[in-house]
């Protein structure tokens, strides 16, 4: 259904392209292959399509990193980059790196503006439901009122859950993103001081040339 929804708003946009899709059952004579999935059925397509030019794309996730500079106005323009869409994109922040001795309250302080996001019953049940879980299993956490903050050294957090991973230096923060590059989209920090990071608040506002996973999409068409 959306991929119909967007091939239609495509043509209302330029009906010249109407002429260059078709719709096939199977992709059985596809000469190349641009696909989109979790990591499980990313191995399907891999498999499936392994005798074709591909551009597979798999589960990712963005990071944060905070290095104790920040002001308010800064951990709201992150606060964009968690919370647009309701954190369901691959370039939503899910996690954020701090370095030790932070203190988190100051960062949770500055995102009540996103509070809103749990007159959305569909944010709601889910806040409700992993605050639920936490509290049954007595798992450390922070509670804002309207998201979490746990600490874990998983990528992915729950929707309405902040993860969040202490560092002591540097060096330390770069080793430990270089082990989950593969898995991790883009990179925000304060004015993008991080080196290959975006400033905070533009993680939802890709260039034109911001290529998915890194993969440069036009290149791989410009090569069949």
């Amino acid at each position: 259904i959306l991929m119909k929804t967007v091939l239609n708003a495509l043509v209302n946009i330029e009906s010249e392209i109407k002429s260059q899709i078709q719709e096939v059952e199977r992709l059985n004579d596809a000469e190349a292959v641009i696909a989109t999935g979790s990591d499980n059925s990313a191995r399907y397509f891999k498999h499936y399509f392994s005798n074709h030019p591909h551009v597979i794309r798999q589960n990712r996730v963005s990071v944060g990193i905070i290095n104790g500079e920040e002001n308010i106005e800064d951990f709201q323009a992150l606060g964009e980059d968690i919370f647009t869409y309701f954190s369901l994109g691959c370039r939503n922040v899910a996690k954020v790196y701090i370095p030790e001795g932070f203190e988190l309250p100051k960062l949770i302080g500055s995102m009540d503006k996103f509070s809103p996001a749990l007159d959305h019953h569909k944010y709601r049940n889910n806040y409700d439901y992993n605050k639920s879980i936490y509290l049954v299993n007595s798992e450390p956490h922070l509670d804002s009122g309207f998201f979490m903050m746990r600490e874990s050294k998983d990528l992915v957090s729950p929707i309405s859950v902040l993860f969040y991973e202490t560092y002591e230096s540097e060096a330390e923060l770069s080793l430990k993103l270089s082990a989950e590059q593969d898995k991790i989209q883009c990179i925000v920090s304060k004015e993008g001081w991080y080196e290959g990071s975006l400033p905070f608040g533009t993680a939802q506002c890709p260039e034109l040339w911001d290529y998915a996973d890194g993969v440069d999409t036009l290149e791989f068409l410009s090569s069949l």
